[in-house]
């Protein structure tokens, strides 16, 4: 979901499905821990995360495009009636046809300011030692020296306000975890979103692992967290842009079904190119980067020489079983429903239901 459509949650209360499924950072909301492909790196300092814009910036783009193309509409209005068909021209037609362009111009404008010649990507900082998520929002263009570019902090702590959201789309129901940040008198005042987007309902599951996954990280460390599903490039590649936008449509498609998008693949691939192009890497604050260090031989520090990042090196490791395939772990102690899907529906079913597990994840 495109994070500037939440915005129409500014200066209300949180909803109310969001707040009936509320998310604890203190005990497991499920009975496993994964993690879906939401990872840059990782260490015993922080974890940067990806929010769902990075996997689907390739269709806005593409929309972009499409509202270019609208735009010239206008023009070409006028040239058919003054031009091409002098007899048909109007003052009507003509302020029809600058209209029909106006209201493209404020659509590429609202849509692709944010998109074209801003950041490459808005990682998420889960920092455990000041118990805080730091989240790059915007990009700053007149910084001073060390001010680096917008950056929210958000405590991480029960008072906190972590959901489960659900976005009623064309394609079925969305599902993404968010974070709500509201003011004395309970109305919105900053949201944005954690991770990826998962549909329909029965992805529910995986949604309630990967949280756990960021749970685990932040109350107890790296340590026997399984492998991430793989590491995000910080370095984005044509092969990658490539393969962002092959897996867009669908990432266990046939052969048949890709071979029929391929079209629409290479589009959305010379889109998601051309957006990188135009934008930079994003700018941590020096405050933010003091107590973020790492250490030199931190056994934590991923990913690192050998370790694949990025698809296409992930799915070749894969197949040489240099990187494991579908890696999670169990919660310790977990007493609740052990199948993950059957629980995660019962979780659906029962707003604001809290966790069954004693265990501390």
């Amino acid at each position: 979901m495109d994070e500037r459509l939440m915005k129409r949650c500014i200066g209300s209360p949180v909803p109310e499905w969001d707040m009936a499924h509320r998310l604890s950072i203190e005990g497991a909301v499920g009975p496993n821990i994964q993690d879906f492909g939401t990872i840059f790196k990782i260490n015993s300092t922080y974890m940067d995360v990806t929010e769902p814009s990075l996997l689907e910036k390739q269709w806005s783009a593409a929309a972009i495009l499409i509202g270019i193309a609208g735009i010239c509409i206008g023009p070409y209005m006028y040239w058919l009636t003054e031009v091409r068909y002098p007899y048909a021209a109007s003052t009507v037609g003509d302020l029809f046809a600058l209209a029909i362009s106006l209201i493209f111009v404020f659509i590429v404008w609202k849509f692709g300011r944010d998109l074209f010649f801003a950041l490459r990507r808005r990682p998420i900082r889960f920092q455990r030692g000041e118990r805080k998520l730091y989240a790059i929002r915007k990009r700053r263009f007149f910084a001073k020296p060390g001010q680096g570019d917008v950056v929210w902090e958000i405590p991480w702590s029960k008072d906190s306000i972590f959901c489960l959201h659900r976005e009623r789309s064309t394609f079925g129901e969305l599902f993404h975890i968010r974070h709500y940040t509201v003011d004395d008198r309970g109305n919105v005042t900053q949201v944005f979103s954690i991770g990826r987007e998962w549909m329909p309902e029965a992805e529910v599951e995986l949604a309630l692992a990967q949280w756990n996954y960021w749970c685990y990280y932040m109350n107890d460390g790296p340590n026997g967290l399984p492998k991430p599903m793989l590491f995000h490039t910080e370095d984005e590649t044509p092969r990658e842009s490539f393969l962002f936008s092959l897996y867009g449509v669908g990432m266990d498609a046939p052969a048949i079904w890709r071979i029929i998008m391929m079209p629409f693949v290479l589009v959305f691939t010379v889109m998601r190119i051309l957006t990188n192009a135009t934008c930079r890497d994003p700018v941590w604050p020096d405050a933010i980067q003091r107590v973020s260090a790492v250490v030199p031989d931190d056994p934590y520090a991923e990913p690192r020489t050998g370790t694949p990042v990025g698809w296409g090196e992930t799915v070749l490791a894969r197949r040489r079983g240099d990187y494991p395939i579908n890696p999670k772990a169990r919660v310790d102690g977990w007493t609740g429903e052990q199948d993950g899907e059957r629980h995660a529906a019962v979780w659906l079913e029962k707003p604001g239901i809290e966790s069954r597990s004693a265990a501390r994840v």
